[in-house]
């Protein structure tokens, strides 16, 4: 993957983020800070594909895009473009096995989803609520279906849970779990 960068009138297509601080540098309106270089890097390293602009003073930026385009001539004809379905079906499969890659262990998860609560009237009222566990399971989608099914019996069953895809079910791996505590489950 490689990087396009403009400022003005001034732009590159590099390689490498060494490069492209190397470009940055030679441009005197730019202050290159280590905060800088060091969110360059983790953009390049990061899935992220938008471009990304900077800040160099008050309403001026220069903009940093990735591209799959091995020349400028390339990238001004719009040959390495990737479509936006392309871009969109690639995210879900990568959601998709990010739930349900198979690692045994313990998971943190957090759901927010919608809690029937009666009111004193007897009217049933939506709240956000957020749930927090941590729980051992065998990937994250586990972790999801061990999460609602622990609340279906203990909150009143109009509640409303959101999917695991969602932007509400956040998971991560804790660690791997003791032999001995497995064989307990």
């Amino acid at each position: 993957m490689n990087l396009y960068l403009r400022y003005f009138d001034s732009e590159i297509l590099v390689s490498t983020v060494d490069e492209a601080i190397d470009f940055l540098s030679s441009l005197s309106e730019i202050n290159v800070t280590h905060e800088m270089i060091a969110d360059l890097r983790e953009y390049a390293a990061s899935n992220v594909l938008f471009p990304k602009r900077y800040k160099v003073r008050s309403r001026v930026y220069f903009i940093v895009i990735k591209t799959e385009a091995r020349t400028m001539q390339d990238f001004k004809d719009k040959k390495a473009v990737r479509s936006k379905s392309v871009m969109v079906a690639e995210a879900k499969a990568n959601e998709q096995k990010r739930l349900n890659e198979q690692i045994t262990g313990w998971y943190e998860g957090t759901l927010d989803f919608k809690r029937v609560i009666v009111n004193h009237t007897g009217k049933c009222e939506y709240r956000d609520t957020v749930f927090t566990v941590n729980c051992i399971a065998d990937s994250q989608q586990d972790c999801y279906n061990r999460i609602v099914e622990h609340l279906l019996t203990r909150v009143d069953n109009r509640s409303q849970f959101p999917a695991a895809k969602g932007k509400n079910f956040k998971c991560r791996f804790l660690g791997y779990a003791k032999p001995e505590t497995l064989e307990k489950l």
